[in-house]
């Protein structure tokens, strides 16, 4: 007897009386894994500027501001690696304008084309101070690494139509200026870079910076407007000695975006949320607790039952179980569970089955199984066949393991189970399975 209430609280114990739902795990694209790096044929751009630029050197502060303003263009092609980072490489040609001083020139000295009136070149007049213009071209092949301020501080968004970047870059420049013979300038620009010293004078080593923004027109095409520092060396401002000379411009241009666009995210799994209402909440709350407190009187009777047991085999009178429920011909020897508007027997409740299927083929005793069905959900004609289904599915689960079929009886009961209420219907969907008096 002992045994066989062991084995109907160990049932108990392990059957939760709760439905349970299948949830289908989706995978979706999780932005804020952070973004992966663009593949080589992606995020690639060329683009072209033009604006004017005023040229800082020694003495350029000595001609009016307008005749040192000068004309710039670049064209570029880049690439962007990651919403943050890119590289463009390209050309650039800026006229470089300023004021020099008449005891600089010399004909070792050659970035001139307004020159003295010694060599009879009258179109070339000094400005009003007495300092003398000087006018020549950098052609230049530059560098840089660009960063994006906007998706790097406020995150990337593909929708965004308007970006901020800063870049930083360094390259070569070639020196285009009016060449200078002893009887007068000529009025052709060429690069005058035969003979060492030549070459070394007219090829010069540049770094600029800036402040990039872009306005995007559509997904291919943007305008550009660029704030640019470049400082550049060159034997400016005579004495024969190699220096640096700056160049502050503003740049317009535009901006085409070839290639696959776009930026890759990771693939994360997804489940279902499910909402609850207040009412709802409390009511699986008190459910859960209900549940706890009913599993812990099982876990007590069960640590008794176990004590009682191992007092038996060690042939010593045990204290004998405490009040509460105890077996008895009308206690159930089990009770199979069921999910809401299903008779197949699932998951633990095959395995209660099967031990159930062992006690029968150890003693001689008839049964009665007895399908429930809760009356909270459904309607009688449903639920008398849930009743009839559940009960007929148990009987032949346990004649498949060999108990003979004129050893149990079946029955259906239009009551409920338990009376804990609408919120423990649960516990209501089950077939019982008790000896025959």
């Amino acid at each position: 007897m002992k045994k066989i209430t062991l084995l109907a609280l160990s049932s108990a114990l392990f059957m939760a009386p709760a439905a349970v739902n299948a949830q289908e795990t989706t995978y979706v694209e999780d932005p804020a894994q952070g973004y992966l790096q663009s593949s080589f044929r992606s995020n690639w751009f060329v683009e072209a500027e033009g604006g004017v630029g005023v040229m800082f050197s020694k003495w350029d502060s000595e001609a009016k501001f307008g005749d040192r303003i000068g004309a710039k263009a670049n064209l570029n092609i880049g690439k962007w690696f990651s919403p943050a980072i890119g590289l463009r490489i390209g050309a650039d040609l800026t006229q470089e304008k300023g004021a020099t001083a008449a005891s600089q020139l010399s004909l070792s000295n050659r970035p001139y084309s307004k020159l003295l009136t010694a060599f009879g070149a009258q179109d070339y007049p000094l400005h009003e101070n007495g300092y003398f213009s000087q006018k020549f071209w950098n052609l230049g092949f530059k560098g840089d690494v660009m960063l994006n301020l906007t998706n790097l501080i406020g995150g990337y968004r593909p929708g965004r139509c308007f970006d901020l970047s800063i870049y930083a870059g360094a390259g070569l420049n070639w020196i285009l200026e009016r060449k200078i013979t002893s009887a007068a300038p000529t009025n052709s620009w060429q690069y005058d870079g035969k003979g060492y010293k030549k070459v070394r004078d007219s090829r010069n080593f540049g770094l600029r910076a800036g402040l990039l923004g872009e306005i995007r027109f559509t997904k291919r095409f943007s305008g550009l407007v660029d704030l640019r520092w470049e400082t550049n060396q060159k034997f400016v401002d005579g004495g024969g000695v190699r220096g640096w000379f700056h160049n502050a411009g503003i740049l317009l241009g535009l901006r085409y975006n070839f290639g696959k666009l776009g930026y890759g995210v990771p693939v994360v799994p997804s489940c279902p949320k499910y909402k609850y209402t207040d009412a709802e909440g409390d009511a699986l709350v008190q459910s859960l607790e209900q549940a706890n407190r009913k599993i812990a009187d099982l876990e007590g009777q069960l640590r008794n039952c176990l004590k009682d047991l191992a007092d038996c085999r060690a042939n010593k009178p045990g204290p004998g179980p405490t009040p509460g429920p105890v077996a008895s011909s009308d206690a159930p020897l089990a009770t199979i569970y069921y999910q809401i508007g299903r008779s197949e027997i699932a998951g633990i409740q095959k395995d209660v089955l099967n031990a159930v299927a062992g006690v029968m083929q150890s003693e001689n005793n008839n049964y009665v199984l007895t399908g429930w069905a809760d009356n909270y959900t459904g309607n009688d004609k449903i639920n008398t066949k849930l009743r009839k289904d559940r009960v007929a599915g148990v009987k032949k689960a346990l004649v498949a393991k060999g108990i003979a079929d004129s050893r149990l009886d079946t029955q259906i009961n239009d009551g409920n189970l338990t009376n804990f209420g609408a919120k423990c219907a649960s516990l209501d969907r089950a077939v019982t399975i008790v000896r025959a008096k």
